[in-house]
């Protein structure tokens, strides 16, 4: 297949280009050329939102739009004068307002999200430009994401807190919840959609279960061959300035995604796998919060 990728040089994107070529599709990707292209790929090297002609008239098979954050994002690139057959639209569980019933389904309504804010609301605009204009789009809403190539200071923090055999400082007793899914697992997804035609356009995507905080710090630091001792912090204390994630527990229906794909990638596996590759790669999360430092000043 002829594949057009958005993006293509980090986390979720990167790991997709490269999923892609290894397949033995024909890739091309868009992005700015200020980092390291994955082998293999053809680079588009310009700003999404200012492609000029360099797409009128070229034809993919599908394009996967994993970079786009808002209305203008799609639009520039839908009235490029591109050619296409699917679009596959990566958009997030944050266009659903936290006041819907959970878990929350595809037929929902979506709104505006006040932990998510403008993201999602900016995610819900991209949605319904696409679905007005692009017949053959399929959107997908996913929790978070995890695996190799991941940039985010998320398990790369227990990880750090892990290998220095750090106690891990626990929001509360650890009991909020949290949704993933693997970026292999979205991959073989994406294949599923593009082989089969699914009618439903809109699908949430992820893990059937969610772990708890405690739980997924656990398999982080079984990754790293460790067993976390945990302080609990006080909820007066802001959770984000010491912690990976949200004080916000919710979750996806995905069973229309387990009816085309039945399986996802245990998380201990998967969490090993990123591990694997984080301890080789610790100069590629480039977005470390100061979590560690917040700590050692104020909880301890």
């Amino acid at each position: 297949m002829k594949i057009l990728i958005t993006g293509g040089t980090t986390f979720v994107s990167k790991f997709t280009a490269e999923y892609f070529v290894k397949k033995g599709d024909d890739v091309t990707v868009i992005n700015r050329g200020s980092r390291n292209q994955v082998d293999g790929v053809t680079l588009i090297n310009c700003d999404r939102t200012n492609l000029g002609d360099k797409l009128k008239n070229v034809y993919f098979d599908v394009i996967l739009d994993i970079t786009a954050y808002t209305e203008e994002h799609v639009k520039t690139l839908v009235e490029s004068g591109i050619e296409f057959g699917d679009y596959i639209f990566v958009s997030s569980s944050a266009v659903y307002p936290e006041t819907n019933p959970q878990p929350f389904s595809e037929e929902q309504p979506t709104g505006r999200n006040s932990v998510w804010g403008d993201y999602g609301v900016n995610k819900i605009r991209a949605e319904k430009y696409l679905l007005k204009f692009v017949p053959n789009v399929y959107i997908l809403r996913p929790p978070y994401f995890y695996g190799k190539y991941d940039n985010l200071y998320r398990e790369a923090f227990v990880f750090d807190c892990a290998m220095s055999d750090r106690p891990f400082y626990i929001p509360n007793n650890g009991e909020m919840k949290l949704q993933f899914f693997n970026v292999s697992d979205f991959c073989r997804f994406i294949d599923i959609i593009i082989e089969k035609h699914p009618e439903n356009h809109i699908f949430n995507v992820g893990n059937k279960d969610s772990v708890t905080v405690k739980e997924w710090v656990e398999i982080c630091y079984k990754a790293v061959g460790k067993i976390p001792e945990f302080v609990s912090v006080d909820k007066k204390i802001p959770q984000r300035d010491y912690f990976s994630f949200h004080d916000y527990e919710y979750s996806l229906d995905v069973s229309k995604q387990y009816e085309l794909m039945p399986d996802t990638i245990p998380l201990e596996r998967g969490f090993k796998e990123e591990f694997e590759w984080f301890k080789d790669n610790l100069q590629s999360v480039y977005y470390r919060k100061p979590f560690i430092e917040y700590i050692d000043k104020n909880l301890i």
